[in-house]
């Protein structure tokens, strides 16, 4: 009897949300056309998000044991080893060690110069489509904006010719109208979250590259073993 009582409860919850599922997709039909590039901004965003994220979080994976193993290579004299290591440890930090080991032997502005270089290179990889997100959190209100004045002017239009709406239609009629302007809103707010959080990982990433910038020139100028 309990087990019955269980499965009825699971199946009217289920049914429950298919019922809420359907009501927000019947209401989002509702918005008009202007919908449809909304959910195109709205399916950009979220695979810029991904995109980005991956490929700012696998620049993020460095051993903390690194510049450690570049410093004893480097003070021992051992260059060749320190460069391997450089080489295949796939990190914007790694690839700016190697451009800095490549240049030993030259003026310290020179090694400084060129792993600036790189480090640059390597912020522009990752910064890369990022400002879609960043494009995509300011026109998706906009659109929404839009498609809300254009609904309520044919709707005036529309009232126009019936003569004399009741409240309630006019009430239900703007809030179909204000669709366009709600989704429009959430999917700029969402865009500017992701755009947010991905640059703040992005920042974190540059000061670990100065450091280790910093670092390296640091262990050039000390004594040789």
């Amino acid at each position: 009897m309990f087990d019955i009582l269980l499965q009825a409860d699971s199946t009217a919850a289920t049914a429950n949300s298919l019922a809420k599922t359907e009501s927000i997709w019947t209401l989002l039909t509702k918005g008009g056309p202007l919908m449809i590039p909304l959910g195109l901004l709205f399916a950009l965003a979220v695979y810029f998000f991904i995109e980005r994220f991956l490929v700012i979080k696998k620049a993020s994976q460095l051993d903390e044991n690194f510049m450690s193993i570049i410093r004893d290579h480097v003070v021992n004299g051992n260059i060749t080893a320190a460069r391997s290591l450089a080489k295949n440890t796939s990190n914007p930090v790694a690839r700016m060690i190697d451009k800095g080991l490549q240049r030993i032997g030259k003026p310290i502005e020179a090694i400084e110069n060129s792993m600036n270089i790189v480090g640059k290179l390597e912020m522009y990889k990752m910064e890369k489509n990022l400002t879609i997100l960043a494009v995509i959190a300011r026109i998706a209100p906009l659109f929404g904006f839009v498609g809300t004045i254009i609904g309520l002017v044919l709707l005036l239009k529309e009232f126009a010719t019936i003569g004399n709406p009741s409240i309630s239609q006019i009430a239900d009629a703007m809030y179909i109208k204000l669709i366009t302007s709600a989704t429009g809103l959430i999917i700029g707010m969402l865009a500017y979250l992701g755009y947010s959080f991905l640059d703040t990982q992005i920042n974190r990433n540059a000061n670990r590259m100065e450091a280790a910038n910093s670092e390296f020139i640091d262990i050039l100028q000390e004594p040789t073993r």
